[in-house]
């Protein structure tokens, strides 16, 4: 235990940064590792959630491989992309996120749609009504 001086005081005090253990996070899932799992989870590719927060590809890659210093700018934005807390992110508390994230790729797509006017709208619509029909008969003639 090291001792310093306390302040105007004289007296001794412990210093305690210098005694405590510090939480260690697990060296084998660095900050890059756990960002990779977590968009894959979330159904991000890199270049998607690079658009949501203003970046590259390549700086999400950067990210996910050789840095161990995150962007402190981007870990809220990140995290609540991602559904899960800062903390979560950054390995100081385990993931508590059980299921499906927050948001899919599937439903991010759809909420795109929504903002689109209302002619794009149906012809999106008359698309996909022609792809779903199409599995609809595969499925019946297979019965």
């Amino acid at each position: 235990m090291v001792k310093i001086e306390g302040y105007n005081s004289g007296h001794p005090i412990e210093d305690w940064s210098m005694s405590m253990p510090r939480k260690k996070i697990d060296p084998e899932t660095g900050f890059g590792e756990r960002l990779a799992q977590l968009r894959k989870a979330a159904g991000f590719t890199q270049a998607e959630l690079a658009a949501e927060h203003g970046l590259t590809q390549r700086n999400i890659a950067y990210y996910e491989g050789e840095t161990q210093h995150p962007p402190g700018s981007l870990l809220v934005p990140m995290a609540k992309a991602l559904g899960v807390t800062t903390d979560e992110l950054l390995g100081a508390i385990p993931i508590r996120r059980a299921g499906r994230p927050a948001s899919t790729r599937l439903q991010r797509r759809l909420s795109a749609i929504e903002k689109l006017d209302t002619r794009e709208k149906r012809q999106i619509m008359a698309f996909l009504d022609t792809f779903i029909e199409r599995e609809q008969l595969k499925k019946k003639a297979e019965a």
